[in-house]
């Protein structure tokens, strides 16, 4: 007898999964390729765009279509926490993983508010922002570990030193330019590295003055130098 022939095909071999495609959003260029070569040597991610400031970005996000956008916080005219605004109102679920220069304990729970999904320091970017993009396609938040105790504290305790909430009244602008007060930077130093005018910061530290009933210029540097005193403890 002659075997039965078999109408089965043979399975078919699994498609192999795409690339997780990346927008890197930094003003830095060198900063940016350096975070490039890290990204794309990792097997399943690759750089599929990159931006120097919040206009631009938009612009990239909108023709690669990526998976996930990598967003610096301190970017020249809007900052990262209105484009990560921006970003959510137009691309829904797209996911936003923030770097930033500023303490993660001043920063993360504004970013995270405004949309984002984690938050990486960039003094510990080339080791943790691998981690962290794993964790956020995955579907969870990344935060560092002392973080993530801290939010948890914020929610479980009763409102604590009024020095640090009474910050809560600054707009995001206000508060990056409070911490570099806090650090010693004077107003062409900020001016410099936040790509404003001096006359814009004098104006942003009139506004902190007047939000936090302050008499003048020096009682704001005394007040953000022992802020950010008693943020670092």
């Amino acid at each position: 007898m002659k075997a039965a022939v078999s109408n089965l095909e043979p399975p078919k071999a699994a498609a192999p999964a795409r690339d997780k495609r990346i927008v890197i959003v930094d003003d830095h260029p060198l900063f940016r390729k350096g975070l490039e070569q890290l990204i794309n040597s990792e097997q399943g991610l690759t750089v599929c765009g990159e931006a120097g400031d919040a206009s631009a970005a938009m612009t990239a996000i909108r023709e690669k279509k990526p998976d996930l956008v990598i967003v610096d916080l301190s970017l020249p005219g809007t900052n990262g926490i209105e484009l990560i605004k921006n970003i959510r109102a137009e691309f829904h679920r797209l996911p936003v993983l923030t770097l930033s220069m500023h303490d993660e304990s001043l920063y993360a729970l504004r970013a995270l508010r405004a949309g984002a999904q984690g938050y990486v320091m960039k003094q510990e970017a080339l080791d943790n922002v691998i981690t962290a993009m794993r964790e956020v396609f995955a579907g969870r938040p990344y935060l560092s570990p002392a973080m993530s105790a801290t939010v948890i504290a914020k929610f479980t305790q009763a409102p604590g030193d009024v020095a640090v909430n009474v910050v809560d009244r600054l707009s995001d602008r206000e508060l990056e330019i409070l911490e570099l007060i806090g650090k010693g930077r004077d107003v062409r130093e900020i001016a410099k590295m936040l790509h404003l005018s001096p006359k814009t910061v004098e104006t942003h530290r009139a506004h902190i003055k007047e939000k936090l009933s302050l008499a003048n210029a020096r009682q704001v540097a005394r007040f953000a130098v022992q802020w950010v005193g008693q943020k670092s403890v």
